[in-house]
């Protein structure tokens, strides 16, 4: 299976007005696939689509290996994990026995539980009445929840928009802990750094429709200015083209032993997010 999702023309329309425009794209197995775009671009609604939750008005989704509507079978579901808005957690139990509960339903060895507690670093906080938690926390227990059985397809929808940077620096680095396991990981976020962070490939979805999709690397190279930054010791700035007479110039500073540093023009995937959406970041 060289594709864990296979969209293909995907439309979603409510009440006669179309959320999603002739949407094509495919996620590599194992691999981390930012899907970015403005609030109202229709991201929640193509996760719906892909964890059979909606029905699209038309087009095909095939996730794992078959039909998306497949999924509502237990031996597919037990393969995914999605974290939306919709946390669906036990309140009136601890932290533990919230997945202690998913360890019996997903058979997955209670011992996996302190491990995942780490990943999202609420091991002090295991004991903790669910209904006690701040915001942060029951993002953290929710993530943890869905790292629990190690899913080879994992959905997630804004995962870090609550937590504070510590936090957030555990989660990268579970993502990331996960991916190297081979689960492949299907990402929301408003946050471009951190689609710069994790994502090998990244769709920019505006108005329903894929305006660009590619390496964060190759976008912002390919909107480079071809031009160099060289700050100097001095604390002032020169631009210098790249090429034989941008090279000169460089050497020229180096010799003297007035460069401080010097970084490449490209935009950041926030300027490309502003480019392709004419809206600003929230």
């Amino acid at each position: 299976m060289e594709y864990m999702i296979d969209a293909n023309a995907l439309e979603k329309s409510f009440s006669g007005t179309r959320a999603l425009k002739n949407v094509s794209f495919q996620v590599k197995k194992g691999e981390i696939f930012g899907f970015l775009g403005p609030s109202g671009s229709g991201k929640t609604t193509t996760i719906k689509m892909l964890t059979a939750q909606l029905t699209p008005t038309s087009g095909s989704a095939y996730v794992l290996g078959v039909p998306a509507s497949k999924l509502k079978e237990g031996k597919y579901r037990k393969q995914i994990g999605v974290i939306t808005d919709n946390t669906a957690l036990y309140v009136r139990l601890s932290v533990y026995d919230n997945l202690k509960l998913y360890c019996d339903l997903y058979d997955v060895h209670p011992n996996r539980i302190d491990e995942v507690l780490r990943m999202v670093n609420l091991t002090q906080e295991s004991q903790k009445i669910v209904s006690k938690l701040s915001k942060g926390m029951l993002q953290r227990i929710t993530l943890a929840r869905a790292f629990l059985h190690e899913p080879k397809l994992l959905f997630l929808d804004e995962p870090t928009s609550a937590l504070d940077p510590v936090n957030t620096r555990h989660i990268y680095e579970g993502l990331i802990a996960l991916k190297e396991k081979g689960t492949t990981i299907f990402l929301t976020t408003h946050d471009m750094n951190e689609a710069e962070t994790l994502c090998d490939r990244v769709a920019f979805l505006n108005d329903g429709e894929i305006q660009l999709l590619d390496s964060p690397k190759r976008l912002r190279q390919q909107r480079s200015d071809l031009t160099l930054t060289v700050e100097l010791t001095d604390g002032s700035r020169a631009i210098v083209p790249k090429g034989p007479a941008g090279a000169q110039e460089l050497f020229q500073y180096m010799s003297a032993n007035r460069v401080a540093s010097v970084w490449s023009n490209e935009p950041t995937l926030g300027d490309i997010f502003v480019e392709v959406t004419g809206r600003k970041l929230s």
